[in-house]
């Protein structure tokens, strides 16, 4: 499909949604609000295992990195099926927030390269287990189920009986053979900012699952979705926020008492000395935000990225993703990329004991005397400094945060460490400041 129909396409179902959902609360607007962004390895999340050392929580990020590249790279084969894979359910970072009138406290995995938000409901075919109660939808006063003779039904590749007065059914399925199923709901989601003053969001598209089949070890309810697609959460809050979210990443060996933040309207701007900005364009799968990285240096030597993404239809060779720890380039870029750090860098070689970064050395200091690395995106310079490119990932062993991924490159969570990234989806940019994120 080309970009001209998907805009066509995402037009009228934003007009739709629009006249739909009542008329906003225009507190993002005046001042905005933010909430909390929960790693799943802090003490509040419901991932969370006391057992785990840091180091085996170290591998299973890096193992969650890999497999959700892999779920990026079948999205990419598949897109055109009728029902698409999508990224993986795995993520880094959670939200906690309200469903139904009353409400329900669920926690949903922020997601901005999923383009719709769904939760466990009731009647549960087949769940996966959490600590918060399952959603019962009958019990809920603002609970709606979608038509099938809708346009939002036809643009989530809803499935219904052959009546078309019947509610529409949503299927999302995984590149590892998950999936989630359940009715397209229409329902009141509820913020808890970090104000104090909570914040509504009334008739929200929203997939409520009645099976699901996915690798959720336990804890969170689903997915809150922050993609570029018109029924994601932050598209449907349109109006509300002025097209803008932004979020600051607090570095991961950070207190449990200091959580990173997500924030909603002119409480997302980012301005000021520091920022640069650079534009992202929408191609298929329509729900991520693509990026042109038009190089990457290593001090004063600058490697030429090029173009790289398999399909055609649109601008943009690298995937920027909060939900993938470590950051992939295309092959090429990263052998050019892994020798001049080689070159630069005087330490003792080591082997990462995961076998997933291949650039590893020897370090007796937290404090690491590496070069500094710049992603040149277009219009953009975005600095990077040893913290948010090497990892420790066992005791006395530190490794080069990237990997080469010839078809889908992606910018990860590590690299946006202490940069408040901010997204404007009317300007259709992303912006970056660098800023200290455990004082915002």
């Amino acid at each position: 499909m080309s970009v001209m129909n998907i805009m066509s396409r995402y037009s009228s179902l934003v007009f739709v949604l629009l006249c739909l959902r009542n008329l906003y609360s225009l507190e993002a607007l005046n001042g905005g609000f933010s909430v909390e962004m929960i790693h799943r390895d802090s003490s509040k999340s419901p991932f969370y295992n006391s057992t785990e050392t840091h180091f085996q929580r170290i591998a299973n990020a890096l193992s969650r990195s890999i497999i959700r590249v892999n779920h990026f790279n079948k999205s990419f084969v598949s897109a055109n099926t009728p029902q698409a894979p999508v990224t993986s359910a795995q993520g880094e970072y959670l939200m906690s927030y309200y469903i139904g009138t009353p409400l329900i406290q669920v926690y949903g995995i922020l997601d901005t390269g999923s383009d719709i938000t769904w939760l466990q409901c009731q009647p549960c075919q087949t769940c996966f287990k959490q600590i918060t109660p399952i959603f019962d939808p009958s019990k809920s006063k603002t609970y709606k189920t979608i038509g099938c003779n809708t346009n939002t039904c036809r643009y989530v590749q809803g499935t219904c009986p052959s009546s078309t007065t019947s509610s529409c059914k949503y299927s999302i399925s995984y590149g590892d053979g998950s999936y989630s199923e359940g009715d397209l709901s229409l329902e009141t989601i509820t913020l808890a900012s970090t104000n104090g003053s909570p914040f509504k969001i009334p008739s929200t598209v929203v997939g409520c699952a009645q099976n699901n089949h996915l690798a959720f070890e336990r804890g969170g309810s689903g997915i809150v979705a922050l993609g570029n697609a018109p029924v994601s959460l932050v598209n449907q809050m349109g109006p509300s926020i002025g097209g803008k979210f932004s979020y600051c990443l607090v570095p991961t060996l950070s207190p449990p008492s200091i959580s990173s933040k997500l924030n909603f309207g002119n409480a997302a701007m980012v301005s000021g000395p520091g920022t640069v900005s650079t534009p992202f364009y929408s191609r298929e799968p329509e729900e991520f935000y693509y990026l042109n990285l038009e190089a990457i240096s290593v001090g004063r030597n600058r490697i030429e990225v090029g173009s790289t993404l398999p399909r055609a239809g649109g601008k943009g060779n690298i995937v920027i993703d909060s939900g993938t720890t470590i950051t992939f380039l295309p092959s090429d870029a990263y052998s050019k990329l892994e020798s001049a750090v080689a070159k630069e860098v005087k330490l003792q070689s080591a082997k990462d004991p995961n076998q997933v970064l291949s650039l590893c050395y020897k370090a007796k200091s937290d404090k690491l005397d590496v070069p500094v690395i710049t992603a040149h995106f277009t219009g953009a310079d975005v600095i990077l400094y040893g913290s948010s490119t090497f990892m420790k990932v066992a005791d006395g062993v530190v490794c080069l945060a990237f990997v080469p991924n010839q078809s889908t490159p992606i910018f990860g969570n590590l690299a946006q460490q202490n940069i408040l990234v901010g997204y404007d989806l009317q300007k259709k940019t992303v912006s970056f400041k660098p800023v200290d994120c455990t004082k915002q």
